[in-house]
């Protein structure tokens, strides 16, 4: 019964935590609005087979997450609220795994402790909010790694156990591709190494049905394209994967350690928690197997992906989880035993802390004085001078939120001696402070980076007109110009629309450091007007205009 009520207080705060605000501001390009569009694509063409952008074949993921937004938009309509409603279920579902889970490998207390750090870390909360794939890719493959050592711990019910892994990898396949059997075949083999217990697992008795299970689930719908003629859509969906791990991705490098910043960063508090929990505790038998796993998984997605040439921050996210773990694990003993939290790990709360507090206290300054900015000619780029120039208004109390987080994370580490009221402080200003930024500065700031944008889309939505862009990758015009499925053309290259003889009106977006070179090689084109950096042109020579 008092799990029972743990489960329905976690499913409340979990609730109130992921639900409210999902349609607060648009949809950011790319992933959220490819994902977004690829769904509503789906309900207007009634094709549910393939994921389609622009009604083109799109072979870069598969389409679980997808079914998941189109059956949302279903319920709540074509909108942000619906596109990133998934992820707020699967945020809820993380939280109450993470307690079961904690609770199975350790104690009631554990499982606790361990949602409440992951609920509290400033990018999961984010990412719950968004409506990007990985949450609920990260979530399968976590399940089935957590199903897979339950059978290295106790091979009791090992079929039940086996199948219960294996279909949750096969999920993972389903949801973003072979990546999720990758992550979780380093991590078990880099197990076994270290166990040298290869004999137990590497088996005729135990791969086969692995394989076979991970193959019917995470293959079906490769299975279905093979089987309804779309070989090639598996063929550019296999030479995508190697694309990404050999080559960087337009826009998305970065340096080195580019991963291990965003974790130490974007994860905190528990990154900082987790640096003292890598260090196993002799005295804690029941946690020290689990407690390898975690640190096996946290160091293949980090070697992994900084391998890997494309540079995107959600490509570690599945860090999160072995993170919370270890700053879980910490916190129970450190609780549990008379000492105090080192200096060091004291000054690194307050030092990241005092580094997100200081980005939201330096954002309002900042918009209430781009004129100035501006014409100081600081910034050398002219499309972020023009994004400065966005009508955005700006009291100047926004700071407020970056002053409480400071104050209240200094306040809590240095003046709060109680060991139970200085987390739960730490972990509650957290959570302010990343929804109270997510509801008052991010429409804000959206209205530098696309707010013109997406303006331009609703105006001309359902116009039935032709949206391409110049110098600009951008998914925003399919789902914001509602789009309607096109009859003809459908194979049309950008260069079609832009000197092809079209029979309906053609509009381009691009920016305006590339506006000049467009018109140059189009002058076929009007310029309607520019707005923030945007460059909005219309084609004049339209042909057979009906």
């Amino acid at each position: 019964m008092k799990d029972s009520r743990s489960i329905f207080f976690i499913i409340l705060i979990g609730g109130v935590l992921y639900i409210p605000f999902l349609g607060h501001v648009h949809l950011f390009d790319w992933d959220e609005i490819n994902f977004a569009e690829s769904a509503r694509e789906m309900l207007v063409s009634g094709n549910y087979l393939d994921v389609q952008i622009n009604f083109e074949k799109f072979w870069e993921k598969p389409p679980l997450f997808i079914w998941l937004q189109a059956l949302s938009m279903k319920l709540f309509g074509i909108n942000e609220f619906a596109a990133r409603f998934p992820n707020a279920i699967v945020g809820i579902l993380s939280l109450i795994s993470l307690f079961l889970i904690g609770k199975n490998i350790k104690d009631t207390k554990f499982g606790l402790i361990w949602t409440a750090i992951y609920a509290s870390s400033i990018l999961p909360f984010l990412y719950f909010k968004s409506g990007i794939i990985d949450p609920l890719f990260n979530l399968f493959i976590f399940l089935g790694i957590y199903f897979f050592y339950q059978f290295s711990k106790d091979q009791k019910s090992s079929l039940l156990k086996i199948f219960l892994s294996a279909s949750f990898i096969g999920l993972g396949i389903l949801t973003k591709g072979p990546v999720a059997l990758l992550l979780f075949g380093l991590t078990a083999f880099v197990y076994m190494l270290i166990k040298k217990q290869y004999k137990k697992y590497i088996s005729f008795k135990l791969l086969l049905p692995y394989i076979l299970i991970v193959s019917l689930v995470g293959g079906f719908w490769f299975i279905l394209q093979y089987f309804n003629g779309n070989k090639q859509v598996l063929v550019d969906f296999i030479e995508y994967q190697i694309r990404l791990f050999s080559t960087k991705d337009a826009g998305h490098g970065g340096f080195l350690l580019y991963h291990f910043v965003i974790i130490l960063i974007g994860v905190f508090p528990a990154s900082i928690f987790a640096l003292k929990g890598f260090k196993s505790l002799k005295e804690e038998i029941k946690l020290h197997d689990f407690h390898l796993w975690m640190r096996i998984l946290f160091w293949v997605v980090l070697i992994l992906f900084t391998i890997v040439s494309t540079k995107i921050a959600h490509y570690s996210s599945l860090a999160y989880f072995p993170v919370s773990f270890l700053a879980s694990y910490y916190i129970y003993y450190w609780l549990e035993n008379k000492k105090t939290i080192p200096n060091w790990l004291n000054a690194l709360i307050v030092l990241i802390a005092s580094i997100w507090a200081l980005v939201v206290i330096a954002i309002p300054i900042v918009g209430k004085n781009a004129r100035k900015i501006i014409e100081s000619q600081l910034i050398h780029d002219s499309f972020t001078n023009a994004n400065l120039e966005a009508d955005v208004h700006w009291s100047g109390y926004e700071s407020l939120i970056g002053v409480f987080f400071l104050v209240s994370s200094i306040g809590f580490i240095y003046f709060i001696p109680d060991k139970k009221k200085k987390i739960i402080g730490i972990l509650v200003s957290s959570i302010l402070f990343t929804y109270s930024t997510l509801i008052i500065i991010a429409p804000k700031i959206e209205g530098y980076s696309q707010g013109a944008l997406i303006e331009f889309y609703q105006k001309h939505a359902k116009e039935n007109a032709y949206f391409s862009t110049y110098g600009l990758k951008n998914y925003a015009q399919y789902f914001y110009a509602d789009i309607p499925i096109r009859k003809s053309n459908s194979n049309a290259s950008l260069e079609w629309y832009r000197t092809g003889k079209t029979n309906k009106t053609v509009y381009i977006v691009t920016r305006n450091n590339k506006a000049i070179d467009f018109i140059k090689k189009y002058p076929n084109f009007a310029k309607l007007y520019e707005k923030n950096g945007f460059v909005f042109f219309q084609k004049i020579d339209l042909h057979d205009k009906k």
